[in-house]
């Protein structure tokens, strides 16, 4: 490669701030986080919810009527890998404080569930679980957080776990 030139993007990010909630991530922080946890070439959008819109998007996909942390849309038909992250703010800032971590490495652990989820991870059988959770530990340590699982219940209340990851039960 020439001097100077520079490497071709690995992927595209739009995000989007669709929220009053003060303090979330910047562009640059999420940048980051999903580039540490894309595995190949993508276009992501992220979307920064209310609890209006998060609770709306969930009953109309999921039909579940209540506003969840993320909510991962991957498109599989389309080439390079691409799809939406959505974070509803004020959900992922009251589960911060209540679990008392700092809220950039809660949003970090989240962003980075949502990006795995795009490139076709799930955490619907426990092998599948521990393999992403694996991974979701490994990134975050990368990026100079803790692991988000190290302090967790025990095995056995995985479920309740996951649950407040992204509203969705086993």
């Amino acid at each position: 490669m020439p001097s100077g030139s520079r490497r071709p993007k690995r992927f595209s990010l739009c995000v989007q701030y669709a929220t009053a909630v003060q303090g979330v991530p910047s562009r640059s922080q999420f940048r980051r986080w999903v580039g540490k946890a894309l595995q190949r070439r993508a276009a992501v959008v992220i979307r920064v919810v209310d609890e209006r819109e998060a609770r709306a998007l969930n009953q109309r996909f999921r039909g579940r009527n209540y506003a969840t942390n993320v909510l991962t849309f991957p498109y599989p038909e389309l080439k390079p890998l691409a799809g939406d992250i959505v974070l509803c703010a004020p959900v992922v800032e009251r589960e911060a404080r209540e679990a008392g971590k700092p809220l950039m490495a809660h949003y970090a652990h989240l962003t980075i569930h949502g990006v795995l989820h795009l490139q076709g991870h799930d955490h619907q059988e426990d092998q599948a679980a521990a393999k992403m959770e694996g991974l979701e530990s490994r990134i975050m340590r990368a990026l100079g957080y803790a692991d988000p699982y190290a302090a967790r219940a025990p095995t056995h209340d995985r479920e309740r776990v996951h649950g407040e990851i992204d509203g969705r039960r086993r």
